[in-house]
C-alpha cells in the first residue's frame, strides 16, 4: 500500500508554520514600515532567508536549535530536543517561508493612502485602532496572498527541513523528503505520485493566489474612481 505519512507529515508542518509565519510576517512589516532609521538594515535581514540557499539556513537553524544551544540546552532539561522531530521541521518551515509573508504584507501596508491614516488621527484614533480598524481591512487582500504563498513555500520545504528534522519515515519525512528518497531508491513510481501530488497543491496555491492578485486589482481601482 502507498504510504500516505508524508502529506499528513506536510499538512501537520506547513499549518502551524503558516500560522507563526502570519503573525510574525505582520508584526514584522508593520515594524518595518513604521522605522524611521535602519529600515534597510532589517528589511536585509529579515529578506535574507529568501535568497540564502535553504541548507544555509538549517546550518543557522542548527546553530540556534542544536543540543549545544542554548535553547537546545534549556528543552533537553525536558527531554525535548527540536532536532529530528517535526517541530523542528515547523522550526524550518516558518524561516524559510517568513520572508515571503513578510514582503507581500510589507508591500500592501506600503500601498495604503496616507490621508486615510492621518485622518483617522486627527479623530482621536490610538494606533492600535487604526491599525485593526483600518490598515488590515485595507491591507487584506495582500495579507491573504502573503499567507497562500507563505503555505506553498511551507509545504513544500525541503533544504533546511532536512538539515534540521532529518529524514524519518513517518516522523519527519515530508513530501518533498519522500520524493528525494524515492529517486535515491530507484522507486520511480513513488517518486512521480509525489511530485503530482505537490504539483497539484502548487497549482491550486497559484490559482488561489491570483484570484488574491485580481481581487486587490480591482478594488484599488474602485478605490481610484471613488476619489
Amino acid at each position: 500500500m502507498f504510504d500516505l505519512s508524508p502529506l499528513w507529515i506536510s499538512l501537520k508542518v506547513a499549518l502551524p508554520a503558516t500560522i507563526f509565519t502570519f503573525v510574525l510576517g505582520i508584526c514584522a512589516a508593520r515594524t518595518v514600515v513604521k522605522l524611521k532609521h535602519g529600515q534597510a538594515v532589517i528589511d536585509g535581514l529579515f529578506t535574507l532567508p529568501l535568497v540564502l540557499p535553504p541548507t544555509v539556513v538549517g546550518f543557522f537553524l542548527l546553530l540556534a536549535f542544536g543540543k549545544n544551544s542554548l535553547v537546545g540546552q534549556f528543552f533537553s532539561q525536558f527531554g525535548f530536543s527540536f532536532i529530528f522531530s517535526w517541530q523542528g521541521a515547523v522550526i524550518a518551515s516558518t524561516a524559510v517561508s517568513f520572508p515571503l509573508m513578510y514582503r507581500t504584507v510589507r508591500g500592501a501596508f506600503e500601498q495604503i493612502d496616507q490621508e486615510y491614516l492621518y485622518a483617522a488621527r486627527t479623530l482621536g484614533m490610538t494606533e492600535g485602532k487604526i491599525f485593526r480598524k483600518i490598515i488590515i481591512p485595507l491591507a487584506w487582500p495582500g495579507i491573504l496572498a502573503g499567507t497562500i504563498l507563505s503555505f506553498a513555500r511551507a509545504l513544500g520545504e525541503f533544504g533546511a527541513t532536512i538539515m534540521i528534522a532529518g529524514n524519518i519515515p513517518g516522523k519527519t519525512q515530508t513530501m518533498s523528503v519522500a520524493v528525494y528518497t524515492a529517486v535515491q531508491a530507484g522507486d520511480r513510481e513513488s517518486a512521480y505520485l509525489w511530485v503530482m501530488i505537490i504539483v497539484c497543491f502548487s497549482f491550486v496555491m497559484m490559482l488561489a493566489m491570483n484570484f488574491c492578485t485580481s481581487f486587490q486589482v480591482r478594488f484599488a481601482r474602485r478605490k481610484g474612481a471613488a476619489k
